[in-house]
Formats: structure tokens, C-alpha cells, sequence
């Protein structure tokens, strides 16, 4: 087997690993939605890390074998092997739309690095190097913040979070190519900050990959870590290692199209999983209005069900003996029967058994008998 023949074979495995593992990825996402980077107690997690790094190591192998304009077009068929794998192994299909746009995406993608013309290794001074870690560090923090901003969102927050992962795995990519240009010439201790560099960035970039995949599904977040990856990397090379277009002006403007063909399979992508994350929202919002409603009629049912539970609970299990003591009512209050006042005009005197008392003259003047009193009350009137 030629060298060119293996290296598309590994290309192609690469990519069969790639997929894997963002699966992978994806299934730990949705089954631990609490942890959002690194579910590090997650034995699938581990597999998912192994899967990934198979595949870049593939990827090294195949870049060394053969071109670079190959090579890299041919990493974006990832997406492509995930979305069958995905409904073959675990059952989540995608939609027309979600297929349209990663046909897109690739194509775009495929078009765009095949452009890319070659040019002579080249390094990067500590300068650059300095440089360019500050500004991915910069970027890569600003879409962590801006995705934890939109955490409302999580189709929004994950195209954020695979943009972050994308722009740090290429940046790796580019470390990565420094340094072995730099072996080229024998190995060195000044490229101990770049593989601390490439450490750091390989590592934000599968955390964040991680992230990116949790409430937003398979298509969308892999899709823009597979495009955003080597345009970044592309990019880089463009500006820093000199690096040009094929054909020209012309093959300036093809490489611009085929960008906003991968930029509307992204859109396309996202668009479909904000329908289907507001689809499901009104599935939810439906479902807990009938809840709501099923709860407020058993709420109405359990009214009478309660009050005949509290009569039977009152009423006596046991029919009652024959002699039951039932207490007297109670009596009545007594009346006042005293009679009613009569006055002192009609009243007849009654009648006493005392004696008579003797009447005589007081200070010479005549004296009037007092009336007798007896036992009953009598109103005088004036």
C-alpha cells in the first residue's frame, strides 16, 4: 500500500474515531446534565478522552504520510460518519435539515481547505508564539463567558462552547506544528512553554467540547467544532506561515464561498435545534397545563370523597345494644310567676294578724295612721 493510500485509510479511520467519540460525549452529556466540563467519575467519559486522542493520533500519523490539502478535508467527514453512527448505535436520528446542513458544513469545509496551498515548514518565533497563546486564551475565555451568559439558551451556549473547543484545538494543531518543525532540527528545552501550550489547549478544547454537547444534541456542537477547527488552523497558517490560495484571485473567491457554505450549514444546523428545543418546550408547557387541569379535578373529586369518608368514619360500625341510657333533655327554665304589680288604688289591703297600734297626738296635731305593709312589694304613686 502506497504511502498516499494509507494515509487517506488512517483519514478515514480518524474520522470513524472522532465520531465515536463525540457519541460518546454526547450520551454523558444528556445522561449527567450536572456536570458541564469533566464528569471525571464517568467510566464512558475516560472512553470518549480515548477515543479522541486515538483519532488525533491518527490524524498526526496521516499528516506525516501525506499532504496536508488532503488530509485536512478529509478530517470533516466526521460529521458525516456521526450522524448515521449516532442512529445506528443509539438511536437519535437527525432530521432534513440537520443532514442538509452537515452535508453543508463538510462540503463547504472540504472546499475551502482544498484551496489551501502548500508551502515550505516554517516556525513560529517566541514572539508569535507569545502572542498567539494570549489571544486564543482571551477568545477561548470570552465564549466561555459568553456562553455561560446564555445559558437560557443551550443551542446558542453550545455553538459558543464548540467554537471555544474548535479555536483551542486548532491552536493545538498549530503548537503542535511548531514544535515538530522545530524537532526537525533536534529536540530542544525551549519548547517546553509550547508543550505546556499544547497540553492546556488539547485539554480546554475536550472540556469544552464536553460542555458544548450537554441539552444541544449531536449535530449543531460537533459540526461547528469540525469546521471551526481547521479554518482556525488554516487561518493561522494563512497569516503566520505564509500560506496562500491555489489559482489565484480565483481560488480567493472559491475559498470565500465555500466559507459561507459551511457558515449556512452551521445556521441551518441551529436553527433546526432552537425549532426542536421550542417544539419541546411547548410539549412541556402542554403537558403541565393537563397536569394542572387533571389536578385541580381530582382536587374537586376528593371534596365529596372526603366529606362520605368523614360520615362513614362518624357513623357506628356496630348496630346498639338494647338498653341504651339517652340523658333527660334538658329542663326548661322556671318561669316567674310572680303577679303582675297592681297599683295601690285597687290593690285590696290584706289582711294581718299583728295588733293594732294605739294612735295619739304629736305635737298637737292629728295623727295619721301608716299604712300596713306586708310581705308583697306595693308601688306608691305620689
Amino acid at each position: 500500500m502506497s504511502a498516499l493510500a494509507l494515509s487517506v485509510l488512517l483519514s478515514l479511520v480518524s474520522a470513524v474515531a472522532y465520531a465515536g467519540g463525540a457519541i460518546v460525549q454526547e450520551r454523558v452529556a444528556a445522561s449527567s446534565p450536572g456536570a458541564q466540563y469533566a464528569p471525571l467519575r464517568r467510566p464512558a467519559w475516560w472512553a470518549a478522552v480515548s477515543l479522541n486522542g486515538l483519532g488525533g493520533l491518527l490524524h498526526v500519523v496521516a499528516l506525516a504520510l501525506g499532504p496536508l490539502s488532503l488530509v485536512q478535508p478529509l478530517g470533516a467527514l466526521t460529521i458525516v460518519f456521526a450522524l448515521p453512527m449516532a442512529a445506528f448505535f443509539v438511536g437519535r436520528r437527525a432530521g432534513a435539515t440537520a443532514w442538509r446542513g452537515a452535508l453543508m458544513a463538510t462540503v463547504g469545509l472540504a472546499g475551502l481547505l482544498s484551496l489551501v496551498g502548500a508551502s515550505d515548514a516554517q516556525s513560529l518565533d517566541t514572539a508569535q508564539r507569545v502572542g498567539a497563546a494570549g489571544v486564543t486564551g482571551g477568545a477561548v475565555v470570552a465564549l466561555m463567558i459568553a456562553g455561560r451568559a446564555a445559558h437560557r439558551h443551550p443551542a446558542v451556549r453550545s455553538i459558543l462552547l464548540a467554537t471555544a473547543s474548535g479555536i483551542a484545538f486548532g491552536m493545538s494543531s498549530v503548537f503542535t506544528k511548531t514544535v515538530a518543525v522545530d524537532w526537525s532540527g533536534g529536540v530542544s528545552a525551549s519548547d517546553l512553554p509550547s508543550l505546556a501550550v499544547i497540553g492546556v489547549l488539547a485539554t480546554a478544547g475536550m472540556v469544552l467540547s464536553q460542555a458544548s454537547y450537554r441539552g444541544a444534541g449531536l449535530a449543531a456542537p460537533l459540526a461547528t467544532l469540525t469546521v471551526v477547527n481547521p479554518v482556525v488552523a488554516a487561518v493561522v497558517g494563512i497569516t503566520m506561515f505564509e500560506e496562500t490560495f491555489r489559482y489565484g484571485t480565483t481560488g480567493t473567491a472559491l475559498a470565500l464561498s465555500c466559507g459561507v457554505v459551511a457558515a449556512g450549514g452551521l445556521i441551518m444546523l441551529t436553527t433546526e435545534r432552537i425549532a426542536r428545543e421550542g417544539a419541546e418546550a411547548q410539549v412541556r408547557d402542554g403537558n403541565g397545563e393537563q397536569k394542572q387541569e387533571q389536578g385541580g379535578s381530582a382536587v374537586v373529586a376528593a371534596v365529596p370523597s372526603a366529606a362520605t369518608a368523614a360520615v362513614n368514619a362518624a357513623a357506628p360500625a356496630a348496630p346498639l345494644s338494647a338498653k341504651v341510657l339517652v340523658p333527660s333533655p334538658v329542663a326548661p327554665p322556671v318561669p316567674d310567676t310572680a303577679p303582675v304589680e297592681e297599683t295601690y288604688d285597687v290593690r285590696t289591703p290584706a289582711g294581718s294578724d299583728d295588733t293594732t297600734l294605739s294612735y295619739g297626738p304629736f305635737y298637737g296635731g292629728p295623727f295619721v295612721p301608716p299604712p300596713m305593709v306586708g310581705r308583697r312589694r306595693v308601688r306608691i304613686r305620689s
